[in-house]
């Protein structure tokens, strides 16, 4: 049986796990129309990923995806961090407010997180996902004698034959077009920045594992390239941002729907890991020479913060605005009728012309 027949697919598509975007609603509204939802808790604990999955299951009987950050954990350090909100600090005083005094890591990683766990197996969702890394041998074969399917997102074929090592049931081949935060397991090692195209077939072609493509895909017909290519589905980010059920505020929207889509930026600045989001005044601040910012996520405390003083003054330039390389291509409807137009344009793509 294959990865898609096991969970009930009848749409190749996963729905990105865009933490604090992908609402339980939006997941269970894309799993009803025949796709695999998915709820990112990395950016809250074990009690609000439990609420979390309860709320999925309260409106589907779909099989449904649950994504963990593995980060490394991050090394704090008062120097570094001092001089970054030293940096920062005329931004602060554009919109009348002082940087935070210290800085703190607002994210627990999955690696340091036992009561994660001790939920994911109490809950057992039926597919868990992991970003940023994979978590140790010992976790892995709980969640897989607990019946849950893994998958692990990969930038590279070395992170990918770790990825299948470590007993994956799929890959998320994550091309460099991709929207929010690159997956790669150490952010400051080399990244070769490949595409999706490329990397979707260099997977396919040198690891056992089946391949989820990821980056860039914003409709069927590119849906059908990357099954072409040899992936068994797509996941899609960005597409499902302006759909009423995500958690995308009104400034989002409206920055997503303008010209700033056209020109989307990979930047540390954010949260101190590469990230590729909308042009905004948050990644205008790059051509001020910035100091390495502090590890991930104990920057993302200090742009929170900035984000949070700008908002209060009116400027939303220096959210979060994720987004990938085809965010233009985004279009504005519900879930359920993006799910089966992407499915009726992935049959269109496929059929061959009469």
């Amino acid at each position: 049986m294959s990865w898609i027949e096991r969970l009930g697919l009848s749409v190749p598509l996963v729905q990105a796990p865009m933490a604090g975007v992908s609402t339980p609603a939006l997941a269970a509204a894309v799993c009803n129309a025949g796709a695999l939802g998915s709820i990112g808790v990395g950016a809250t604990d074990a009690a609000g990923a439990r609420a979390m999955i309860a709320a999925v299951r309260e409106s589907t009987r779909s099989a449904f995806n649950v994504n963990l950050f593995v980060h490394t954990p991050p090394v704090a350090d008062p120097v570094l961090e001092a001089a970054w909100l030293a940096w920062l600090a005329p931004s602060f005083a554009a919109f009348g407010a002082a940087p935070p005094q210290t800085l703190r890591s607002p994210y627990t990683s999955f690696a340091d997180d036992p009561a994660m766990l001790d939920m994911l197996l109490h809950t057992r969702p039926p597919v868990v996902s992991f970003h940023f890394g994979l978590p140790a041998a010992p976790v892995v074969t709980a969640l897989k004698q607990a019946g849950i399917l893994l998958l692990a997102t990969a930038t590279s074929l070395d992170e990918a034959r770790m990825a299948q090592a470590a007993g994956m049931d799929a890959i998320v081949a994550q091309g460099i077009e991709a929207g929010g935060h690159r997956g790669v397991f150490d952010p400051r090692g080399p990244d070769d920045a490949l595409g999706t195209l490329a990397l979707v077939r260099l997977l396919v072609r040198q690891c056992a594992c089946p391949v989820i493509a990821a980056g860039g895909i914003m409709d069927g017909a590119g849906i059908a390239a990357a099954l072409d290519l040899g992936a068994i589905a797509a996941q899609l980010g960005t597409a499902f941002i302006p759909c009423p059920e995500s958690a995308a505020d009104a400034a989002y929207r409206q920055a997503l729907a303008g010209p700033g889509a056209f020109h989307t930026r990979l930047t540390r600045l954010v949260s101190g890991r590469p990230a590729r989001c909308l042009a905004n005044r948050f990644t205008a601040l790059a051509e001020q020479a910035p100091p390495t910012p502090p590890d991930y996520p104990i920057a993302y405390d200090a742009g929170k913060a900035l984000n949070a003083a700008a908002k209060a003054r009116g400027e939303h330039g220096f959210g979060a605005q994720w987004a990938g390389q085809g965010a233009p291509l985004a279009r504005a409807m519900p879930a359920a009728e993006l799910v089966a137009t992407l499915n009726r344009e992935i049959h269109e793509a496929r059929t061959p012309a009469l």
